[in-house]
Formats: C-alpha cells, sequence, structure tokens
C-alpha cells in the first residue's frame, strides 16, 4: 500500500504563494531527493502550470546545478493532474485524470509501490477533509508575508496532527513533518 505525503511550502504566516518563500541550494537538493523517493505527484491545474517554469532549465540549464537537478527531477516523475478546464496538457510525463480525486487516489494508495505526493493546495485541503493524506510535509519559511493565499483557508473542521520529526536548513527554513491523529472533529 502506497503512502500518500502532502509536502508543501509556506512562510510563517502560513501564506503558500510560490513567490514568498526562499529556496535556496540546499532546499533544492532535498526536494530533488525527495521526488525520487515517490512515484507519482498529483497537482491541479494552477500548480501545474506553474510548474512548467522547471521544463525551460531542461533545454537552458541554470548556473546553479540544485536547479538543473530539480528539473530534471520534477521532469522524470509522473505527474496526474485535476482540472475541469484543461482539456490536455505536453508534459510528456504528465496526464490528466480521468476519474475524481478520491477515486484516483484510493485506486493509487491500493497498489504496491513508492508514495504518491500531492503538490497543490487545493488538493491537500480536499484529501485532508477526506482522511486520505498519510503525512504532511510543511517547509516553513523564515519569511511573514503578511497576506496572500492561505494553505488552510476554508478549512471547517479540526484535525489534530502529531509531529513526527523536524529538519532545519541552513537559510532557516524548517520542514515539520506530521502524521494526522485520532479523527477530524467538527467545530462547535
Amino acid at each position: 500500500m502506497r503512502k500518500v505525503i502532502a509536502a508543501f511550502n509556506m512562510t510563517l504566516d502560513g501564506v503558500c504563494d510560490h513567490t514568498a518563500g526562499l529556496p535556496d541550494e540546499e532546499i533544492h537538493r532535498h526536494y530533488t531527493e525527495l521526488l525520487g523517493e515517490g512515484d507519482a505527484i498529483l497537482y491541479g491545474k494552477t500548480t501545474y502550470q506553474l510548474m512548467e517554469f522547471w521544463r525551460t532549465f531542461l533545454e537552458n540549464p541554470s548556473k546553479e546545478k540544485s536547479m538543473n537537478d530539480f528539473a530534471m527531477a520534477i521532469d522524470k516523475i509522473p505527474k496526474i493532474v485535476f482540472s475541469h478546464t484543461l482539456k490536455n496538457v505536453d508534459w510528456k510525463t504528465a496526464t490528466l485524470a480521468n476519474q475524481d480525486l478520491e477515486e484516483t487516489l484510493l485506486e493509487l494508495k491500493q497498489q504496491p509501490g513508492k508514495p504518491v505526493f500531492i503538490g497543490s493546495r487545493s488538493l491537500i485541503i480536499q484529501l485532508m477533509q477526506l482522511n486520505l493524506v498519510d503525512e504532511y510535509q510543511f517547509c516553513v519559511y523564515p519569511v511573514v508575508a503578511g497576506g496572500g493565499l492561505q494553505l488552510f483557508e476554508n478549512i471547517s473542521d479540526r484535525t489534530i496532527l502529531k509531529l513526527k520529526k523536524t529538519k532545519a536548513f541552513n537559510g532557516g527554513a524548517v520542514i515539520l513533518y506530521y502524521e494526522p491523529e485520532g479523527k477530524v472533529f467538527e467545530k462547535t
């Protein structure tokens, strides 16, 4: 049975705008290694389109090796994209989902293999509400964005998570590894 891991970046104040963080060489190496440990990553349309940025490094490599290595890792891992408006995807390792999110993930979870990553805010929220996430990996940057899209916006239930470990980076970012603990409780 595959493990489902929600891996996401955010600021100290919970903002998940991709321009708000401070990714550096060390963080790019971390995510390159992480992607090598998985069998697939699930994206929503917006995040998928943002991640297409990395394809440019395959044709025009950066001077920074860690960025090129990450571009190769993100290119290699199979991507399943959930969208009601996209009709096709032209990234060779990407496919449009042909079932809804819950059905797709339950099917993937039952198969043997390496972890499946969830890389989009909207999918993390939906799967959290369905209790289908086995582990959360939040990379928290030492930045207060002061506004923007909150990772857990519009969550109506209380979810208890248990901290399993942490990983600190020299630039001040920290990855917090959590597992769901207990049940999800409705707010009263």
